[in-house]
């Protein structure tokens, strides 16, 4: 089966279903890591990497199906919101944290490029490819679909970039902390008035506060748990969640529940998940948020907190409080989840499988609903709807 995916990549790295693109009122994108992989524990540099590559997916549907894959520039490293999704689905934009490094193919280097995906083109294409900060991770486009924020995890900073029709243009750096701050994942308030920015190598959360195309940090910056990592933000804007991930060291870890509207805005309740939270996406009503777990399944298989699954938690939001409602076993190293736009259904992203799983869910229970084979390693996962 891998063969046959490998052959098939390198005969074209573009597919098209019979339908286009913009057909459907309900689209995935996902970014796929083909140079990295998990050695022991570490993500490192394979010997025959194929091409990376963006998987767009037809969301309509269940399971989600196949519309196109075109090569794109795409990285494991880094949290899974590494896509964002036009408003009105005309482009995608998808970073790439790390490269090979050129003096060393057995080795990573920072990246800083990051991806327009023209949607709407016929095949869709990468339009234009900007220069962003060193490590650009958590990427994110404000609702009026005129700014975009991108994480530069290898410096310390956020790049602002304002957005015109599907050209982007660079406006300016935001620094956060020192230069190992790592902000991570970024995410606006509906207004588009505030951003909210983790930083797992300082352990801190920031708020920006934006008036146009003018991004200024707050003084305050918020402390949910050890090294927050992924994040969102309810479409009511009235609350925010962000994953702590923890030490590593085969602890349980956490996500914390932030009231954005307090003035300031603080965390008001967290809750044990498992190790490593690597994603996690709110529900479109505002009423769950799914996670996406390690596990151990990132762990050396010597390690005595390694596990042969991850797991997709999902979680009730109730006022400013979270409560655990169902988990289940979902591949290894998992990576991004991303919600149907009835939240009847969601989708994980599996790494070592290779494979984007596809569930059911009820209010209560996960059911298994299909697979999606990828090619390379889906890393970053984004769905938009209109």
């Amino acid at each position: 089966m891998q063969s046959a995916r490998l052959a098939s990549l390198a005969a074209g790295l573009l597919i098209l279903s019979v339908y286009p693109v913009a057909a459907s009122a309900q689209l995935a994108v996902s970014a796929n890591d083909g140079k990295s992989q998990l050695v022991e524990g570490n993500a490192v540099a394979m010997e025959t990497p194929i091409p990376d590559s963006v998987t767009i997916l037809d969301f309509s549907v269940s399971p989600p199906k196949v519309v196109a894959d075109i090569a794109a520039p795409a990285s494991i490293v880094g949290p899974p919101s590494s896509v964002a999704i036009a408003p009105d689905l005309s482009f995608a934009l998808v970073t790439a944290a790390m490269k090979v490094d050129p003096a060393d193919p057995k080795k990573m280097a920072p990246d800083n490029r990051m991806s327009v995906i023209d949607l709407k083109a016929n095949p869709p294409a990468v339009s234009s490819t900007v220069e962003t900060g060193a490590g650009p991770s958590g990427v994110a486009i404000n609702a009026s679909g005129t700014l975009a924020l991108v994480c530069n995890r290898a410096e310390g900073t956020v790049s602002v970039f304002t957005i015109a029709g599907k050209e982007l243009t660079a406006a300016g750096k935001v620094a956060l902390g020192e230069a190992k701050s790592g902000p991570s994942a970024v995410a606006f308030t509906p207004d588009g008035k505030m951003a909210f920015v983790t930083r797992d190598g300082d352990s801190k959360i920031s708020v920006l506060n934006i008036d146009g195309n003018k991004v200024e940090a707050q003084k305050r910056e918020i402390i949910a748990g050890i090294k927050p990592y992924p994040l969102d933000i309810t479409a009511s804007g009235d609350l925010a969640a962000a994953g702590n991930v923890g030490g590593g060291s085969g602890d349980a870890d956490t996500v914390s529940l932030i009231d954005v509207k307090a003035n300031p805005p603080r965390v008001v309740d967290t809750i044990t998940v498992g190790q490593t939270p690597e994603h996690l996406k709110i529900s479109p009503d505002g009423k769950f948020i799914a996670v996406t777990v390690q596990n151990g399944t990132n762990k050396p298989k010597s390690s005595p907190f390694y596990n042969d699954n991850s797991l997709a938690v999902i979680l009730a939001i109730d006022g400013k409080k979270l409560s655990k409602v169902t988990e289940s076993k979902i591949g290894r190293w998992c990576q991004g989840a991303a919600w149907s736009k009835d939240g009847k259904m969601l989708v994980v992203q599996s790494a070592t499988d290779q494979e984007i799983e596809a569930y059911s869910f009820d209010g209560k229970e996960l059911k298994p609903v299909g697979t999606i084979p990828i090619k390379g390693r889906p890393a970053g996962i984004a769905a938009a709807s209109k």
